[in-house]
């Protein structure tokens, strides 16, 4: 137990440090790790399982904690979005980015007690019963959340032009592009299932190039191409005025769009904070800020117990998928050291959370955000081109080119996880190799 307990610190500790790198993805780092317990165990070198299993147990539990440091501390938004930002980065250009870090941190602490105190000991005796009553159902309800994510973006704009055709191109310029950006992104996803050029020894993070090209590479490009300087951040000495009632709205919407999105195959993160957006549709930006917290925890963690929970052993999440080629769990044993090491991994990493935004925070007096993120992006272009070599730089290009359409447009980016979506929703539907071979990949 003294090993399990010091492998959950030392991972958390590692991925605490990490998640303050901005674009920088917990897998990412997991895929080396993986790689490299591989290849011990191709020389006889095996790691036993009360190390591996907890040491990423607090890479997944710090970085789902403390990755909220650098989304808001280190999206400045521009001059032309100033009123459309989110909640997080209104509290970053008021100055009080480290108050509305310690918010969403909150919740996600809340959303961690949530699952060890009651979803945890619930999940051996209803999951495995759920599960079997869902299963034959993923692939409808996972088309209807594919059509609530695209109906939701309603047109924006329709004030310029004459009427007729010139306001009616002008309202849903926005939409459209969001529409395109889908179908661009599930395009390339049928490719990457179908025919992909990523090559064989790396095909366990065939889609990774994807998504550091959807996701993190325009977010990187936007922070160093932009002269928008964050203004000087208070960090107050007293109390951060989270009320229980905030606290529990924020919480309980947060987990259920987080434990939705982890139970449920294919849906990820971001649609489930998406679905605890929409239930807290309110004008309290706090709400909203610990439900984002608890969904992202709740989203992460879950998807990897889901793995070590008796009598179901789901796989979800990128974190389950690698850990599952170096461990199968068997035993309750091996559910209740996963939950203990949750438990663990959570209180670090909220103790963490203080002293690593007062940490970055006097980076971004002394370096702007801009060089930070200029570091991080030679970062992931040399970790992608490690992993998946020169194929997979060329997988994330042409990936980032269409990740920055919602950027340019001012779409939704979330559009962008069609490179998942549509092919799996038409696979469990029994339409992918049809499309594929309308698509000339088979």
């Amino acid at each position: 137990m003294i090993a399990a307990a010091v492998a959950t610190v030392l991972g958390t500790a590692l991925s605490s440090v990490l998640s303050c790198l901005p674009g920088l993805h917990v897998y990412n780092v997991m895929s080396l790790l993986v790689m490299g317990a591989h290849a011990l165990r191709a020389q006889g070198h095996a790691l036993p399982a009360e190390v591996v299993v907890p040491f990423a147990i607090g890479l997944t539990v710090g970085y789902a904690l403390l990755s909220n440091i650098p989304s808001v501390l280190l999206a400045a938004p521009d001059e032309s979005a100033l009123f459309t930002v989110l909640p997080g980065q209104k509290f970053l250009m008021a100055g009080r980015g480290y108050e509305g870090t310690l918010i969403t941190a909150a919740g996600g602490l809340a959303g961690l007690c949530a699952l060890v105190l009651i979803v945890g000991p619930l999940a051996p005796r209803l999951l495995p019963a759920a599960g079997m009553v869902f299963r034959p159902h993923t692939h409808w309800i996972l088309w209807c959340v594919i059509c609530f994510m695209l109906m939701s973006e309603w047109p924006k704009g329709g004030t310029r032009g004459q009427a007729g055709l010139r306001r009616f191109s002008d309202g849903w310029k926005t939409t459209g592009m969001g529409l395109l950006t889908f179908a661009l992104s599930g395009l390339l996803g049928f490719l990457l299932f179908y025919r992909s050029p990523i090559p064989i020894e790396a095909a366990f993070q065939n889609i990774m190039p994807a998504f550091v090209g959807l996701f993190t590479l325009p977010w990187l490009l936007l922070n160093v191409v932009s002269r928008v300087e964050a203004p000087p951040q208070c960090v107050p000495a007293g109390s951060i005025g989270l009320d229980a009632m905030t606290l529990l709205r924020g919480t309980f919407a947060g987990c259920l769009g987080g434990g939705f999105a982890a139970f449920f195959p294919v849906i990820t993160g971001g649609v489930g904070g998406l679905l605890a957006g929409h239930a807290t549709a309110t004008r309290d930006d706090r709400v909203f800020l610990v439900s984002q917290g608890a969904s992202k925890l709740v989203y992460y963690v879950a998807g990897l117990l889901l793995l070590f929970v008796p009598g179901l052993g789901l796989t979800r999440g990128g974190a389950a998928s690698m850990l599952k080629g170096l461990f199968v769990p068997r035993t309750v044993y091996d559910y209740l050291l996963a939950l203990a090491s949750v438990a663990l991994a959570g209180a670090t990493a909220f103790l963490l959370v203080g002293p690593l935004t007062r940490a970055v925070i006097g980076l971004m007096r002394r370096y702007t955000y801009r060089r930070m993120s200029a570091a991080a992006l030679l970062a992931v272009l040399a970790l992608v081109f490690g992993v998946t070599g020169c194929m997979g730089l060329a997988v994330m290009a042409v990936a980032g080119a269409i990740g920055m359409i919602p950027v340019l447009y001012g779409s939704r980016r979330m559009n962008c996880l069609g490179v998942i979506l549509l092919p799996m929703a038409c696979n469990m539907s029994g339409a992918g190799p049809t499309v594929a071979r309308w698509l000339g990949l088979l």
